[in-house]
């Protein structure tokens, strides 16, 4: 973006300051409006990407409600615009209103031509940063995995194991805490498998009553018990060809499990009420938060059946635990539910980006999710706050090592990790956070092996 093809509008009613700012700005293509209508019929036509507002426009001169009204117009109506609000001396409290409603900056008066400039220019910087970024993302192009979004070393080696694992037809089991991904795991394990076109079929083991459960599975025939008016195939036999998850198979009856283990064995079902021995052809997934040898110890899971389904084990660690990518998908999920729910996208304030941070997550993504949709919803400014998301006290893990070389890398990774994430993955800004030249952070970006 050239200096002479840069538009710039400037929202000021006195003739005077008009000039002046006109002046301060020789180099970009300056647009003058003196009130909310002109301003927003100038955007409207030439769409700038910087925006200078006075907040003090008739018909209320001598107050802010047509500056701040004008400001919540353009950021709902064009919202990737940087406004820079123009205020008088010393209203702090009217500055920051404006910033927490989605202004870039504030700046008072009276104008100081080389500061604003930089404030302008710097404004300018940031769009074209942004633009290219946008130009250059592929949706998916960087995903691990279908529908798996992460930056984290640990997550990162969850799906190098699913890509090992999918193509052969071993039982997979997968580990983890409530709420981090277990069934995207397993049907990713499913789509880079030879069964990709066969189907996808998952029972939950501990939603089903346990009386219901068998038939659910294994399915029955007609006159079985009251209600089998006709004879249903189960889970089981529908997935035939695909891959069958059970989900929290630590949940599974004891009674079942025997039936489980012979089917797995054998690779043959009978229906509830039938005889029939049915061969099937199918993978089996099953995923569980329970510590299934402390069950099995406990005489609570059956051992054989334990080491049956394990024959390939992958562990998702928790959220906590994944480095970087709590605000990766926070911000995801941000993108994601203001544009499903028709609303113009939102951010985070800085101490909100913070209290995402500091969480420990005990719900994991799934908690994620949800706090980042409640906030969409509740939030009251573009900007979104630690109370929108409604984060209480956080805990952080102090694991300490007295080596001083890896307390220096742990350090300067984490340092890294962070800047990236406050700055959405923006390398130009986040060197900027660090005080490190661009190609020094590229250095470091390869050095700790981060993209």
């Amino acid at each position: 973006m050239s200096s002479d093809s840069r538009k710039l509008l400037v929202v000021e009613d006195d003739p005077g300051l008009q000039t002046q700012l006109k002046w301060c700005f020789e180099g970009y293509d300056v647009i003058i409006a003196g009130d909310r209508e002109t301003a927003l019929n100038e955007l409207e036509k030439h769409q700038p990407p910087v925006v200078t507002l006075d907040l003090g426009l008739p018909p209320d001169a001598d107050g802010t409600s047509e500056g701040f009204q004008t400001l919540e117009t353009i950021l709902s109506r064009w919202p990737t615009t940087k406004v820079i609000v123009v205020t008088g001396n010393n209203d702090r409290q009217h500055a920051l209103q404006a910033v927490g409603m989605g202004a870039y900056d504030f700046f008072y008066k009276p104008i100081d031509a080389e500061l604003l400039g930089f404030i302008v220019n710097r404004a300018y910087r940031l769009r074209e940063i942004e633009d290219e970024n946008q130009r250059l993302h592929v949706p998916g192009a960087d995903a691990p995995l279908e529908g798996v979004l992460t930056a984290s070393p640990e997550m990162l080696k969850v799906c190098r194991t699913v890509e090992k694992v999918a193509p052969s037809d071993v039982t997979v089991l997968v580990l983890g805490e409530s709420g981090t991904g277990k069934e995207l795991i397993a049907r990713s394990v499913h789509s880079m498998s030879g069964r990709a076109e066969g189907r996808f079929v998952a029972i939950n083991c501990a939603a089903i009553p346990e009386n219901l459960l068998e038939s659910e599975l294994f399915g029955y025939e007609k006159g079985a018990f009251t209600g089998a008016v006709k004879q249903t195939p189960g889970k089981i036999e529908v997935a035939n060809g695909g891959t069958l998850f059970l989900d929290e198979v630590g949940d599974m009856p004891m009674p079942l499990q025997a039936k489980m283990l012979r089917f797995l064995q054998e690779r043959v079902i009978e229906r509830v009420g039938g005889r029939q021995e049915i061969p099937v052809d199918v993978r089996v997934i099953c995923a569980t938060h329970k510590d299934l040898p402390q069950l099995a110890r406990e005489k609570e899971f059956r051992d054989d059946l334990y080491y049956r389904i394990s024959e390939i084990s992958i562990r998702i660690p928790p959220l906590r635990e994944r480095e970087g990518d709590t605000l990766l998908l926070a911000r995801v999920f941000l993108e994601k539910f203001s544009k499903s729910m028709g609303k113009h996208m939102h951010r985070f304030s800085k101490d909100s980006l913070a209290a995402i941070e500091a969480y420990p997550w005990p719900g994991n993504v799934r908690e994620l999710e949800n706090r980042v949709k409640r906030s969409v919803i509740m939030a009251d400014h573009k900007q979104i706050s630690v109370s929108d998301l409604e984060l209480g006290g956080a805990g952080v893990d102090d694991t300490r090592t007295f080596n001083l070389r890896e307390i220096r890398e742990q350090a300067e990774r984490q340092a890294i990790v962070r800047a990236m994430g406050h700055v959405g993955g923006k390398i130009s800004q986040a060197s900027e956070l660090l005080g490190v030249s661009r190609p020094t952070m590229y250095d470091l970006i390869k050095k700790y092996s981060l993209k």
